[in-house]
């Protein structure tokens, strides 16, 4: 793991907006996170799971940084996160402003163990969200044809941009991207559902 090198080069490279929930990263900072086990399946409907593809699909191994801002109603908030994918395992961690870990996620053998920092299970986003989001916005359409297929749901590519179509047809998601390497330029990925916009903004990342 490469976490704590990464939360310095996250330090170095943004002068980040506090995260909203500064002073209970603080206050919690000493508290142990407790991992829990789920099965790879993660909600995007009411009585809609859906399985997310392996870490192998991605086609790659890659190792990132990146920053996630989202935006609903009148709020915005800020994640910095780190993001390692490897043949085998992935590892995603979110750090609070200045660089403590306050969630973190593996996925592996089919298995999710995901943990965030005592005091905020009900404010951060969920870790398993977070991964369904940076999923459908980086791994090839291939690795999501079977999962979507089997409850009914689509994604479309067009030239940079990715649309999440629910089983009754209606759009659920767009996918934007800056550049035609999606690493390479902000992904703007809007939730019409759940009224929400997230923009990722890749720091750095090593892909092999």
């Amino acid at each position: 793991m490469m976490f704590p090198i990464i939360q310095r080069s996250i330090m170095q490279k943004m002068p980040f907006k506090p995260f909203a929930l500064a002073i209970l990263v603080f206050t919690f900072s000493g508290c142990a996170m407790k991992p829990e086990q789920q099965a790879n399946q993660v909600s995007i409907a009411p009585d809609t799971l859906v399985t997310l593809p392996t870490a192998a699909q991605l086609g790659y191994s890659l190792t990132a940084s990146q920053l996630i801002t989202a935006q609903w109603a009148e709020q915005t908030h800020q994640l910095p996160v780190q993001l390692q994918v490897d043949s085998q395992k992935l590892a995603l961690a979110g750090f609070s402003s200045w660089g403590s870990r306050i969630l973190s996620l593996t996925y592996e053998n089919q298995t999710i163990e995901a943990s965030v920092l005592p005091g905020l299970g009900d404010t951060l986003p969920k870790p398993e969200q977070v991964l369904f989001n940076l999923m459908l916005t980086l791994w090839p359409l291939d690795a999501w044809h079977k999962p979507l297929d089997d409850v009914g749901w689509q994604l479309i590519e067009t030239a940079q941009h990715r649309q999440l179509i629910d089983k009754k047809g209606i759009v659920v998601a767009d996918i934007n991207y800056q550049s035609p390497q999606h690493l390479d330029g902000d992904i703007t990925f809007i939730n019409h559902q759940l009224g929400y916009t997230i923009t990722i903004k890749t720091l750095d990342y090593n892909q092999q």
